[in-house]
């Protein structure tokens, strides 16, 4: 018996819903909490019919601390699943230690005002000390959790997505099992979906566009290097996909697997786009659609961006029209028992298999699907270490188990061609 609440009702929310839903062994009871009710009650009347699951649904707003705590004390969860927006990690880890509830994120906290004088302080006193201009990072806030965490005696279990999450549970089994000491590590995310728009994004266009439009940041030789946002780009021939343009971005995976794994020399992160995203994308940045600044318009407040992503369509709305595959791992090289080694991990997932099996894209498939395996890891005390925790600090083995048994198998390659 468990009990879980999920919240957000988007494209990943909708995804780990309904895997937790087809385990109604484990996930016996289930809350779907977000501000759109409506979207709630749609999924549990799709869902309820198939599952033993029982399914209950919740108007909060994630940003209201004392309606998370409400929440949490009338439905008693063992978990909460943050699938919602990034700019309410912290609130809901709050509300998780007042109620002595596990958590897991999808992403890294990033506030939604990015002009608020002092959060502004703490980011720039990390761009001068680190030197990576990324509005999401683990250390000035979410980190500093762990304390309180343990002391609550629950887990707090932080990008359990793909990247990040799952690439990180790839370089820990790596490490494991396929060397023994690693010298670089590039991730790759490509995905080759097309859903015929001129312009869309995945996955939330906020989060999506400030995340492109910042710049690029790689890890080497126990320090941040910063470059112009996308000035630098590879080709790249993906399994599955074919050959893609991909570009150097600054993810937040980099920072984790650099404090975890300290002896690695290098640490990069790359990722596809199509020469019209980018025409797109630039163009809205040059006529300020970009900017997270309010504008008064009319008489009304607006950020130009809010107002950009309620024009473009709705990433959960793309199953349906996307086809192609998407294609996520790391490339390593190092050492296995005193010889120089290659290896790459890597998922294949398709968009309209994802479609036809949960209503998503593969994108939505891809963070959801491991949002949910994590939940497990922690129900069935595989991964019980309290403390505020990214996915590489645990036992990587049955998390990647569950990947391969619940829709996102690894691939492996031994001589996999190297990025420049």
């Amino acid at each position: 018996m468990s009990r879980v609440v999920v919240v957000g009702c988007g494209g990943v929310a909708q995804v780990a819903v309904a895997k937790c839903c087809q385990l109604d062994d484990v996930f016996t009871e289930l809350c779907i909490a977000s501000r759109t009710i409506s979207k709630c009650v749609a999924l549990k009347e799709k869902l309820q019919p198939t599952t033993k699951t029982k399914i209950t649904t919740r108007k909060i707003d994630a940003n209201n601390f004392d309606e998370v705590v409400a929440l949490f004390d009338e439905y008693k969860p063992e978990i909460v699943i943050h699938c919602g927006m990034p700019y309410h990690n912290l609130v809901i880890m709050d509300a998780c230690i007042k109620c002595k509830v596990h958590y897991i994120d999808t992403a890294a906290y990033e506030p939604e005002n990015v002009l608020d004088p002092e959060w502004r302080k703490v980011y720039d006193k990390r761009v001068k000390d680190k030197g990576f201009h990324a509005y999401f990072d683990y250390d000035s806030f979410q980190w500093g959790y762990d304390k309180k965490f343990r002391e609550a005696g629950i887990i707090g279990l932080l990008g359990c997505g793909f990247d990040p999450g799952v690439t990180q549970a790839y370089v820990a089994y790596a490490a494991k099992h396929e060397f023994d000491t690693i010298d670089t590590i590039d991730i790759l995310d490509c995905n080759g979906g097309d859903h015929g728009y001129k312009f869309a994004t995945n996955f939330n266009p906020e989060i999506n566009l400030r995340e492109v439009s910042a710049p690029a940041a790689y890890y080497e030789d126990g320090k941040w290097h910063t470059l112009p946002a996308m000035s630098v780009k590879r080709e790249y021939n993906f399994d599955g996909v074919g050959k893609k343009d991909m570009y150097l971005l600054h993810h937040e995976e980099i920072e984790s697997i650099a404090k975890n794994f300290p002896d690695v020399k290098r640490i990069r992160f790359y990722m596809t786009f199509g020469q019209s995203y980018l025409d797109h994308m630039r163009c809205l940045e040059d006529v300020g659609m970009l900017s997270t600044t309010p504008i008064n318009y009319e008489g009304k407040e607006i950020v130009p961006i809010q107002f950009l992503k309620a024009l473009l369509p709705d990433p959960a709305s793309l199953g349906e029209r996307t086809v192609g595959k998407t294609n996520i791992g790391c490339i390593f090289t190092g050492k296995k028992d005193g010889k120089e080694k290659k290896y790459y991990i890597y998922n294949m997932c398709d968009h309209q298999e994802s479609y036809l099996e949960v209503g998503s894209q593969a994108v939505s498939y891809t963070t959801g699907v491991p949002a949910m395996c994590g939940a497990l890891m922690i129900l069935k005390g595989l991964w019980n270490e309290k403390g505020v925790h990214n996915v590489e600090e645990y036992n990587p083995d049955p998390f990647i188990e569950a990947l391969d048994k619940y829709g996102l198998p690894k691939s492996e390659s031994y001589d996999p061609v190297m990025v420049d």
